[in-house]
């Protein structure tokens, strides 16, 4: 059974900070990563580990932490994930070594993917359906808005050095807002479960599910970093006969981590496939970005935050229409996908022209449009695809598609490491017109994903007649 909540905006609110710092992490590091490894000397391999240990955890326990939230009570895995994600938050601020930071990042990678996905299923069963698009609109606005803040809020926070500190009030912020979260979680977020609520969890699904994305992730997330040796390939074979074997798990299962019929479903397959091209296309951009404006184009920490604003500000407005123009589905989501298309052409453009007299600051038109049209097809997309799910599925197709968030981000990443740093050859730093190339070779990938979704969203078919909602 689910209660009412007392106040369902002030629920939707403290869901939403959960989302907001879970995804912060993932790129808030990012900016502090030579200050980190500065500090505790550390080697690039230890860098590369707090960097990735995080997205490693993340991405393998997500499908994991939504099924227990449909079993077990999603309000109380949702505290559970807030509070390890907490605890290792200050583990990771007061860490002595590289040793106990990276443990304490795979700690807090677990915490993040169970408190995650509890969030889109709780809005799926608590928000009546004609408020969902909208409350699913504000959760895609914070994901994103999370993505950029992190670039915005590391630079600031390294370049304040705080009471000598350095990096670490990047972790240490996340301690008072994750105590307040769980404060206000318990008050006003009420509990909500599946209709087989009670059943014992899938291990053996859990197990093997847990294997496949490990031998699928590691050398996503490692192999460009390596140089791509031997075992990431044999990795990443083995990963399909880790998911074979899974499937054959499911479909002897009493109560699945992954109902194999889902997958089946035209609706929900393709909008796994848009998930995973669109957040391969973000990801890799943000990347690729932060190494042109300070390798390339020499700026510091802050003043590589700042250069995202013109594309933080066009995200919030495309996100805020987004919300508005909800009703007009699978367009919104093409003219999204064409305006952020007409970004990267744009940012090709300027790149071409000003050659290596190029500043960040003659970005700031492509960076807008990229803004808004990611504002328009990422904010929309999770809840556009979750409206073809019955509200029972709710948390475990959530899971698959925060899955597909993190795997699509890892694979872009890795795709356009290779062009980039192709690209860049034997550039030093300082080399504009080397980095501007780089920047480049993202914009042509990430141009031709955002014309793909575009291509594709018409097998996404229209929403179906709202199903009972689920207790």
């Amino acid at each position: 059974m689910k209660r009412t909540p007392r106040s369902p905006a002030a629920a939707l609110a403290v869901l939403l900070t959960g989302v907001f710092m879970a995804v912060l992490d993932t790129f808030v590091v990012l900016v502090a990563a030579p200050a980190i490894q500065r500090d505790l000397r550390a080697s690039d391999a230890d860098v590369q580990l707090v960097l990735a240990g995080y997205q490693l955890t993340y991405a393998v326990a997500l499908i994991t932490g939504a099924r227990l939230g449909d079993l077990l009570g999603r309000r109380r895995m949702f505290l559970t994930g807030m509070a390890v994600f907490t605890l290792a938050s200050a583990a990771c601020a007061a860490a002595p070594g590289a040793g106990a930071l990276i443990a304490a990042r795979l700690v807090q990678g677990l915490g993040a993917a169970v408190m995650f996905p509890q969030v889109f299923s709780l809005i799926q069963v608590l928000v009546p359906a004609e408020r969902r698009p909208r409350a699913l609109g504000a959760l895609g606005a914070v994901i994103g808005a999370a993505g950029v803040a992190g670039q915005l809020l590391g630079g600031l926070l390294v370049a304040a050095d705080l009471f000598g500190t350095s990096w670490r009030p990047v972790f240490w912020v996340n301690v008072p807002v994750g105590l307040a979260a769980l404060v206000l979680a318990a008050a006003y977020v009420p509990e909500s479960r599946a209709p087989e609520a009670g059943r014992r969890p899938d291990l053996p699904g859990a197990a093997v599910l847990t294997v496949a994305l490990s031998l699928l992730v590691v050398p996503l997330v490692e192999g460009r970093e390596r140089g791509w040796p031997l075992w990431t390939w044999l990795s990443l074979c083995a990963a399909a006969g880790a998911f074979a074997c899974f499937a054959a798990v499911e479909r002897r299962a009493r109560t699945p981590l992954l109902r194999p019929g889902l997958l089946h479903e035209r609706p929900f397959a393709v909008g796994i496939v848009l998930v995973l091209l669109v957040y391969s296309g973000v990801n890799s951009f943000f990347l690729v970005l932060s190494l042109t404006v300070q390798d390339g184009l020499g700026m510091g920490t802050l003043g590589a935050g700042l250069v995202y604003l013109p594309f933080a500000a066009a995200f919030f407005a495309g996100s805020v229409a987004a919300g508005r123009l909800a009703r007009h589905g699978r367009r919104l989501l093409s003219y999204g996908a064409l305006v952020s298309a007409l970004g990267h052409a744009a940012g090709i453009a300027t790149v071409l022209l000003a050659g290596a007299a190029l500043s960040p600051w003659q970005l700031a038109a492509a960076l807008t449009l990229v803004g808004a049209g990611n504002g328009l097809l990422v904010t929309p997309l999770i809840g556009t695809v979750l409206s073809r799910v019955a509200p029972a599925e709710a948390g475990m197709a959530s899971g698959v598609l925060s899955t597909g968030q993190q795997v699509g981000g890892a694979v872009g990443v890795a795709v356009v490491g290779v062009l980039c740093y192709g690209t860049l050859g034997g550039a030093g730093r300082g080399d504009a017109m080397a980095y501007g190339h780089g920047l480049i070779a993202a914009s042509v990938f990430d141009g031709v994903l955002c014309v793909v979704v575009s291509a594709l969203l018409p097998l996404l078919r229209e929403r179906p007649a709202i199903a009972p909602r689920a207790t």
